[in-house]
Formats: C-alpha cells, structure tokens, sequence
C-alpha cells in the first residue's frame, strides 16, 4: 500500500533535518572564528577554505540525479507483452530482445536483465533505483543523508570535493585555533564568553576532520579503482560471472571517468566527468576490439591502441609484443607471405606454440595494463 500524500510530505520534510543540522553547525563554526576569535592572520585562507567548501556542498545537495534515458524503456509493443506475460522466463525473452540494442553488460546475481518494476526501464549499467528518491540514479554509489540527495553520476565529483573541502576546512579551524585551546587549559586565556566558542570550535573541528577524512580516503580509494559504494560491497556481475575489478581501466582512466580529462577542472565543482552516465567501459580484455573501440568512443574516450600508450613502459610493452609476433613468422619479400619459421636444430614450431606463446604474452600485457 502507497503511503498517504500528508505522510510523504512529512517524510520529506523530515529528510532536510540533517541538512540542517550541518548548516548550523558551519554557521556557528563561522561565526565563532570570525566574530568571536577574530583569527585575522588567517582570515584569507578561512574563507578561502570556506567558500570552497559550501560550493561544492551545495552543488552535491542541488545537483538532480540523473535517471535513465526514454532509450531504456521498453517499446509499446513490448511492454504490453511485458505486462501480459506471467511467466519470467518469456518476460526475460523480452528484455533481452530490447537489450540487444542497448550498451547494456552487467547482469542480476541470476544472470538476468536488470530492470526496474517501478520506473520500467532496462537499467543501465551500474544503475540502481533509490527507494528514497524513488528513481532509478545513474553510476549511483548512495543515498547520502547528510546532504538529501542520491550520490551518483551527476554529482559524484561534487560530493569528493565536498569531503575534501571540508576536511581543509577542519583542519584549518584546527590548526589555527590550536594555540588558543592551549592557552585556556594552561588557563593563560582571558576569562571572556569567548572561551565556550574556542573549546567547542575545537573539538567539534577535530571531530569531523577525523570522521570526514576517514570518508575521504575511502572514496578516493573507489575513484582510483573506479568502483561505486554499491560495487565494493557486491561486485557487478557480467554475462561471464562477477567482476569486482569489471570497470576498471587502470588508475589515470579511472580518475579520469570521475574528475575529468582537463586538470584545471578537477578541484572546481563543476560538471567535467566523462561520458553519458549510460554506458561505461568494461575491461577490454572482456570485448572485442571493434566492440571496445565503439564504446570508447561513445563515451568520448580514445580508442584501445591509444589507452595502451600512456606512457612510456607501456609503448615499450608493445613494441616487445610486436616483436615476439613478427620472430614467430618469416615475411617473404617476393610474394609477402607468411611461413612458419625455423629455429636452428630445435626444429619447427607448431601453429598452436606460436598462438600459445602469443596469447600468453597478449594477456599478460592486457592484464599489466588493466
């Protein structure tokens, strides 16, 4: 049974009290260090500290998740047939026959289509429908009550600066209020009002960065494994089984999908992650070249020979690659065919050892890549 409108409301209200809660605190905090301390050595580098952190506060709270695309839904004709057909495995026929179209690779812990009853879309990868928000959130990682609204594609960078902004902010309040929590448990300090705002400034300070750089560091251990919360405690699952590591393009992808290709946008909160939010990168030793390649460039990424040459060991990997394939055959210079080479006294190599050989060292340099 659906809850009453007055109940949702109530509820809604409800889901800003730890929003507000925050706010006062920050209000107060900024109020105790500006009016009461008057730190005026650090004034700068306080607001500095500050205004970062309230934009990028701000912006996880305002920023509206993003929910799959009318492309995710079911065609007329085969939501009819859909919603008349009891059986799951005929329902399961009839997702799959839409999702053949669909960049769609992840699958139920039973290897079925993910869909959702409630918004009757065909989830995109890495989506997951909030009950809280009552919607399907792109790439979501969680529902956050500390700022109302669901983590996820839209808002995901926001949220890390949001952490890291306030654990400077802490820690800046700390460091300079420090001194004056020193001088008033020596009792050195002037026995005004202001003594209640230095000994709560300091320690609710102190407990937060502790608790927010704890967040932080988790989070940005997700970013550089390009893992949701969602992920890291159930890993994704592929049509060839689950995959904990499936997203995973190496460290400076995965930064990359989160903060963006342009370094002088990562510590702003504006919008700079890459692709759609639809579709993601698997690990390309999962897909073809020409099946990767397409999703590269859907999502705005280079293509596979490009991802391998991010640097220099990575060039030197390949070129010994390109080596070992061209000592495994002997190019004739008049008809430019192939022949199975001779090594000396040793005798010929086989078909199969040269493809053994090959493979071996193809996803060797795949898996040192990925």
């Amino acid at each position: 049974m659906a809850p009453s409108p007055a109940l949702r409301c109530c509820k809604r209200a409800l889901n800003w009290v730890p929003v507000l809660f925050i706010n006062l605190v920050v209000g107060w905090s900024y109020y105790a260090y500006v009016v009461e301390l008057c730190v005026c050595n650090y004034l700068v580098v306080f607001h500095i500290a500050f205004a970062m952190f309230i934009w990028a506060y701000w912006k996880t709270i305002w920023s509206t998740p993003a929910s799959p695309s009318k492309a995710f839904g079911l065609p007329r004709q085969e939501k009819e047939l859909y919603e008349r057909e009891e059986r799951a495995e005929a329902q399961q026929e009839i997702l799959k026959k839409v999702a053949r179209s669909l960049p769609v690779y992840t699958r139920t812990a039973g290897g079925a289509i993910r869909y959702c009853n409630y918004c009757q879309v065909i989830k995109p990868d890495r989506c997951h429908h909030c009950s809280t928000c009552e919607m399907c959130v792109l790439k979501m990682d969680h529902h956050c009550p500390w700022v109302n609204n669901c983590v996820g594609f839209s808002n995901y960078k926001y949220f890390v600066l949001f952490l890291a902004y306030a654990s400077l902010y802490c820690a800046v309040i700390c460091a300079t209020v420090v001194r004056y929590f020193i001088k008033f448990w020596t009792k050195q300090l002037d026995d005004t009002h202001a003594k209640f705002h230095i000994l709560f400034l300091f320690f609710v300070a102190a407990l937060f960065f502790i608790s927010i750089v704890s967040l932080l560091t988790y989070h940005l251990w997700l970013v550089g494994k390009n893992r949701t919360t969602i992920e890291a405690f159930r890993a994704p699952v592929f049509t060839n089984g689950p995959d904990k590591n499936g997203f995973s393009l190496g460290f400076g992808r995965n930064v990359a999908e989160v903060f963006g290709d342009q370094a002088e946008y990562w510590m702003l909160p504006v919008f700079s992650s890459l692709g759609d939010g639809h579709s993601f990168v698997t690990r390309l030793v999962h897909l073809d070249p020409e099946q990767a390649n397409s999703v590269l460039q859907q999502n705005g990424k280079r293509p596979v020979f490009l991802l391998f040459l991010n640097n220099s060991h990575q060039f030197f990997l390949l070129c010994l690659l390109c080596v070992h394939l061209c000592s495994d055959f002997n190019y004739s210079p008049v008809d430019g065919e192939a022949n199975p080479c001779v090594l000396g006294n040793n005798g010929q190599h086989t078909e199969d050892d040269s493809k053994e050989k090959t493979g071996a060292l193809l996803m060797h340099f795949l898996n040192f890549n990925f």
